[in-house]
């Protein structure tokens, strides 16, 4: 019960808890909501001041020093991880297996990237001693690292609210840097939200760190979101979330006076492509794997496989009546929050109507903030045709798209926008047609994988979870695994500086 968690609903503003701007009240799925704080340009102005003055400190603090305090805030969360799962829960409908492991995750993140900062290697150290004699002029010495750009914003995200939210693997990444973070809270968890506010309060405590190194704003409008990216202090953004939100936010970095890198994951349908040897001697297998897949936590997450390119045919007709009948007794589900639901179930109504498809199946009539399973199907020549196809619908919609023959199967990869993942699944025998795939699939997609299913994003250092856009608003970036840090470091070169004036990293 919500209301059994020690919540004030204030916004964490330079290490004290603040009121500010208008209320709104929270909707859990169980028990009662609470009042919170809606804060907005005022709020981020205190935020991102406090954060500017941390960063004079935070931003020259030791490595260890900095790994150490990313530790102290998985053991803070750690601590709070009953309290966690019965908010949580009833914030956000998620079973409290899928929090608790999800806390694992988040607190992960934060060693990972505390191991890694303690390596150094991110910091791409380069010298070029000084060649005083050359000729026909001589050479200064050069040193070169990476070093912080400064305060962050960090958009708390709907379908992840502890490893993609308040101290997910942006503000994790961001820290690990040297940067200060100012978190805009996702309304549809704002208890977790807190709570996980208080542990990384407590972790600033217990290690002597700038109290402005982290804020906690929340806010149920656009306005402190907007505040958040045009505050000429904020150095840059990370934000997961839908396309529209995510690239009007894009459109506001950009147009800034001095525009700011924004890190936005906007989403995707993560293709499936099924190669005719895998097709005829495992279909059904794949079929059923599928249909897990894409149910998997109500579908609401950014690589839910949500097109399956297949060989027509019998064989086809035979995956659509598997997947149909693994999906049948797959009820309607609750969704993250009402926006969430109201947006799916307009999405498949869409779908529906559209003349390009047949339906394979329907789940039943859902229930206020509730979502069914959905899938259909088209021939390559009709999805090629129409291309609002391929705009996500977020939660547990798939369509099949049956491919005659290779050339349709490459037009249909050419033809994608940029995604997360891509997925092979593939024999043996299926060698030459995937030969043929992959330099498509290679520009179009963050992680191409074979034989599984996206839904699992491993949190490791090779891992890339992002992709040209519109999946990502940046292709040279990835929002999980320890490459994430070099989204708020730049270079600097040191010419002929004396030893005391280098970063420590340095000497």
């Amino acid at each position: 019960m919500l209301d059994s968690g020690p919540l004030t609903g204030k916004h964490l503003i330079d290490g004290a808890w603040v009121a500010g701007g208008e209320t709104f009240t929270s909707r859990p799925v169980t028990g009662d909501g609470f009042t919170v704080c809606s804060g907005g340009a005022a709020e981020v102005d205190l935020a991102m001041r406090a954060a500017e003055t941390a960063f004079r400190t935070y931003g020259w603090t030791t490595r260890a020093a900095r790994a150490d305090f990313l530790d102290a805030i998985a053991e803070e969360i750690e601590a709070r991880g009953p309290t966690l799962t019965e908010i949580g829960t009833a914030e956000t409908g998620l079973p409290a297996a899928r929090l608790e492991g999800e806390r694992g995750r988040t607190t992960g993140q934060l060693r990972l990237f505390a191991d890694h900062i303690r390596k150094g290697d991110y910091l791409d150290r380069r010298h070029d001693p000084a060649l005083p004699d050359r000729q026909p002029l001589p050479r200064p010495e050069l040193f070169m690292i990476q070093r912080p750009i400064g305060p962050v914003g960090v958009f708390g995200a709907s379908n992840f609210p502890l490893a993609f939210s308040t101290a997910g693997g942006d503000t994790a990444s961001a820290l690990a840097a040297g940067c200060p973070v100012v978190v805009k809270g996702h309304p549809g968890h704002p208890g977790t939200g807190e709570v996980v506010a208080q542990a990384i309060a407590a972790a600033i405590a217990r290690c002597g760190m700038p109290t402005g190194t982290f804020a906690l704003i929340q806010s149920h409008s656009n306005t402190a979101g907007e505040a958040l990216v045009q505050h000429p202090l904020t150095r840059a953004v990370g934000f997961t979330g839908s396309y529209r939100g995510g690239k009007a936010l894009f459109d506001l970095a950009c147009a800034r006076p001095e525009p700011i890198p924004f890190f936005g994951e906007l989403g995707a349908i993560n293709p499936v492509f099924i190669l005719p040897e895998a097709m005829a001697a495992r279909g059904e297998e794949i079929a059923k794997g599928w249909a897990a897949s894409l149910t998997m936590g109500v579908g609401q997450f950014c690589t839910n496989p949500g097109i399956v390119v297949l060989p027509d045919g019998p064989a086809a007709d035979a995956f659509a009546e598997t997947a149909a009948a693994a999906l049948k007794d797959v009820g309607a589900q609750v969704m993250l929050n009402d926006g969430v639901a109201a947006g799916y179930n307009a999405g498949v109504d869409r779908l529906s109507k559209s003349n390009a498809l047949t339906q394979v199946m329907r789940g039943p009539e859902a229930p206020a903030r509730h979502g069914s399973p959905a899938v259909f199907q088209t021939s390559a020549a009709e999805w090629m045709q129409h291309r609002d196809l391929s705009d996500e619908v977020f939660g547990p919609a798939g369509i099949l798209i049956r491919a005659k023959d290779e050339r349709e199967r490459l037009a249909i990869a050419e033809g994608l926008e940029g995604q997360l993942t891509a997925t092979l699944q593939m024999d043996a025998g299926d060698i030459p047609a995937a030969r043929a795939l992959m330099p498509v699939l290679e520009r179009k997609a963050g992680r191409i994988l074979a034989n599984g299913f996206p839904t699992g994003v491993e949190v490791a250092d090779a891992m890339v979870h992002g992709g040209p856009f519109p999946a990502t608003t940046n292709f040279g970036a990835t929002s999980v695994g320890t490459l994430a840090i070099r989204r708020f470091l730049r270079p600097v070169c040191f010419q002929n500086l004396d030893a005391a004036l280098l970063p420590d990293d340095l000497t």
